[in-house]
């Protein structure tokens, strides 16, 4: 599991537009979801391949027996049928782009 991180020399500033736009041009739909402190997502898998994009806050994302936390400008892809699960870490909301493989 190795989150992408933002490369700011080479994207630039981070901002909700130029991440969509990046993950667009991946060939991903994107929605913005905002989840509250204390917002848990148990065990569970999708049938298409995603990405989970982080705009503010701190995601703890556990996947194949690991943990990691993504905060703003990281990215992890999830492959399609693999069981993860997602916590909202801290006291902040968590801004995420959720990308959904076309």
């Amino acid at each position: 599991m190795q989150p992408e991180h933002w490369d700011a020399t080479r994207d630039g500033p981070l901002s909700e537009r130029v991440m969509y736009d990046k993950l667009t041009a991946r060939g991903y739909a994107v929605n913005r979801w905002v989840y509250p402190p204390g917002t848990v997502f148990a065990m569970h898998s999708h049938n298409l391949d995603k990405i989970d994009a982080v705009l503010a806050g701190r995601f703890k994302m556990t996947m194949q027996g690991q943990s990691i936390i993504l905060e703003a400008g990281d990215c992890l892809v999830v492959p399609k049928g693999v069981m993860h699960s997602a916590e909202v870490v801290g006291d902040d909301a968590v801004v995420s782009l959720d990308a959904v493989r076309l």
